[in-house]
């Protein structure tokens, strides 16, 4: 699935954005779901289907409900493995920052948003990523 649509979205010279405005979801999460670790509705898939002109058994697939999470490893891949580097190097912090603000809890990775933006910099051009989760308080019984 996820290189059918890779081909197609490269075929049709169109962006993450493009296609998500297509579909009237974020450009995150229609990214996520074409890369199979998220599910779209019927009509989302169709909308997808016909815009980058993708088979019947495409379309389907991307209604079933996926396995989230690519496992146990940390990828190898510079991009991604700096995330995993953010989360050793400042992960107890954001812990101890979020917590002293909020409470006993967690950050939920179901009731969320995120955005990634670019910002133009005269030093380098910065990548803004902003994380948007309900808060979870953890229950007393």
């Amino acid at each position: 699935m996820t290189e059918a649509i890779i081909t197609a979205k490269t075929k049709k010279k169109t962006t993450w954005k493009e296609i998500s405005n297509c579909i009237g979801l974020s450009e995150v999460f229609t990214t996520s779901a074409c890369l199979g670790q998220n599910t779209l509705s019927k009509s989302e898939a169709e909308k997808l289907g016909t815009f980058l002109d993708l088979s019947s058994e495409v379309v389907n697939t991307l209604q079933v409900f996926p396995t989230k999470g690519p496992g146990q490893e940390i990828s190898t891949d510079p991009l991604i493995y700096r995330f995993f580097e953010i989360c050793f190097v400042y992960g107890p912090t954001l812990k101890e920052v979020i917590q002293d603000k909020m409470g006993d809890g967690i950050m939920s990775a179901i009731d969320f948003t995120m955005n990634v933006d670019k910002v133009e910099d005269p030093k380098g051009d910065r990548v803004v990523v902003t994380m948007n989760g309900k808060f979870l308080p953890y229950k007393k019984w």
